[in-house]
């Protein structure tokens, strides 16, 4: 189980993985070791998964953001198809979705031609894709991987 202390790690931790172990410590009134502590005893049950940078996709000629749904031949317990999507480097998220379709795919392209020639070329060489339906972003109003931190969560998974 997680307390107040920990909520508050992980809060602060999400709105900015670079934030000093000193912040952490003078927020909740502790020790800069016994934050290091907590911190890494997270990190070891799963409550932290990570740390890593968003770059901004525009400024890297990535200004194209699409969902695929795709829809295969595959049976439910088969993973070819998962496999072959999550390889494809402009691929950045692939659900396995309940439905008429398979999966849901989040794709950053250059433009609507390279999008189209990924389509084509990489999709189209996965066998077991038998269909797919795009839906390109106009705007994005919010994009975030921030987690509400209720004050006690619930489920198997919260220790």
């Amino acid at each position: 189980m997680i307390d107040g202390i920990d909520r508050t790690i992980l809060g602060m931790l999400q709105a900015n993985g670079r934030v000093a172990n000193v912040e952490i410590a003078r927020k909740v009134g502790m020790a800069p070791s016994a934050i290091l502590e907590r911190i890494r005893k997270l990190e070891e049950r799963g409550f932290i998964e990570g740390y890593t940078v968003r770059l901004n996709p525009a400024k890297l000629g990535r200004g194209l953001l699409a969902y695929l749904l795709v829809r295969t031949e595959e049976r439910v317990w088969q993973t070819e198809t998962g496999d072959a999507l999550s390889a494809i480097p402009e691929v950045q998220e692939v659900h396995h979705i309940a439905g008429e379709d398979c999966f849901l795919v989040k794709v950053r392209a250059r433009d609507t031609e390279s999008l189209g020639r990924l389509l084509r070329e990489k999709f189209g060489a996965i066998k077991t894709i038998r269909s797919t339906r795009t839906t390109i972003v106009l705007n994005t109003e919010k994009e975030s991987t921030v987690l509400p931190l209720d004050p006690e969560p619930r489920g198997p998974d919260h220790d």
